[in-house]
């Protein structure tokens, strides 16, 4: 009886020792099966192509003036996944200045069929929208959207068309306010504009408003949509005897940047300017909106609407960032000193 038993007994742990292999063999092979099968969805995930997005870029100024501005909105593309060469197409047309020539590289980017048009400036939004009421548009640097009939509300914009302003009408009193703190002997400022420009008119009422509250002459008003049209105008204001001069924003400022500082200084004129790159390129003193902080909000506009977001859902958002830039080593050359209360509110004093 107790060899049976202990027989039966041996026998039943036997069995249950080769069940136990067998489970194990099986959970092994389970294991090695799983992880092949997953190794290979993920090898087939990975094979499959990332879908490209192309986005179209207007800009009124030359292809040689938005090295700077394509950058930073290409940066502000890559912190949010979209990579040029990767997943981002980015399809490029330069009015050279030309602002006439808009509205035919308006429609030739239309006609790409775009998933976005991301536009620079007044006029190359307007061109833009003229050309289409479904694609998507994001501009920048653009100083009075309602005013331009770009959107009918900063809040609700609906429509196509949404973006960013740099509100530079409103600032043109404030900079007419900090020129006369520097040249404080300037009864008389001569201001640089392009007419052509729709927001050169409006930046020119809000200096007249600033200029009759400070007791100012905005004398000469000089016409710039050229080179040529610099020379004269900084001629017709050393003869003018104006104490100062403003330069008023529009799509020439960039392009003519270098041969406006260097008049400036063959002159001796004092020119405010808006961009703090105007005053790294030599300028005396700028104040308004960061360029490099709006190209990169203008990315997240983009991007938003790739992701799926409507235009009309989007409101019109301000530049976040505002700068004043002084050049000590400029205001040194043409024998200007500038007041201490005016560099302590610098953001930046390059000297």
């Amino acid at each position: 009886m107790h060899v049976v038993y202990r027989g039966a007994v041996i026998g039943d742990h036997q069995s249950a020792h080769r069940a136990d292999v067998l489970i194990l063999a099986i959970t092994r092979l389970a294991t090695v099966v799983i992880l092949v099968l997953l190794a290979t969805l993920l090898v087939a995930d990975a094979q499959q192509p990332e879908k490209t997005y192309h986005v179209a870029y207007l800009a009124a100024a030359p292809r040689f003036a938005n090295q700077a501005a394509l950058a930073w909105f290409e940066q502000g593309m890559r912190d949010l996944g979209y990579v040029q060469g990767r997943n981002l197409v980015l399809e490029q047309r330069f009015a050279d200045g030309k602002l006439e020539r808009l509205p035919m590289l308006a429609k030739e980017l239309v006609r790409l069929n775009p998933d976005v048009i991301f536009v620079s400036t007044t006029p190359g939004s307007l061109a833009a929208k003229a050309a289409t009421a479904t694609i998507p548009i994001v501009f920048v640097a653009v100083a009075d959207p309602v005013g331009n009939g770009l959107v009918p509300s900063l809040a609700r914009p609906g429509g196509n068309v949404t973006g960013i302003t740099h509100i530079v009408a409103e600032l043109t009193g404030k900079r007419l306010e900090l020129l006369k703190e520097i040249v404080p002997s300037a009864s008389r400022i001569a201001v640089l504009v392009n007419p052509d420009d729709p927001n050169g008119t409006v930046q020119l009422q809000n200096a007249e408003a600033a200029a009759r509250a400070l007791g100012i002459q905005l004398q000469p008003v000089l016409t710039v949509r050229s080179a040529g049209d610099l020379e004269r105008a900084f001629e017709a204001i050393a003869r003018s005897g104006a104490g100062a001069a403003l330069r008023m924003v529009d799509p020439t400022g960039g392009p003519l940047r270098a041969r406006t500082v260097e008049l400036a200084a063959k002159h001796r004129v004092p020119v405010m300017f808006v961009f703090r790159e105007d005053v790294e390129a030599g300028g005396l003193v700028a104040y308004g909106a960061s360029l490099s902080v709006q190209y990169r909000q203008a990315a997240t506009f983009v991007a938003k609407i790739l992701r799926g977001a409507r235009p009309a859902d989007l409101p019109i958002e301000q530049a976040t960032k505002f700068e004043l830039v002084v050049n000590l080593k400029t205001a040194k050359k043409i024998g200007l000193t500038i007041p201490p209360a005016v560099l302590l509110r610098a953001e930046q004093v390059i000297d």
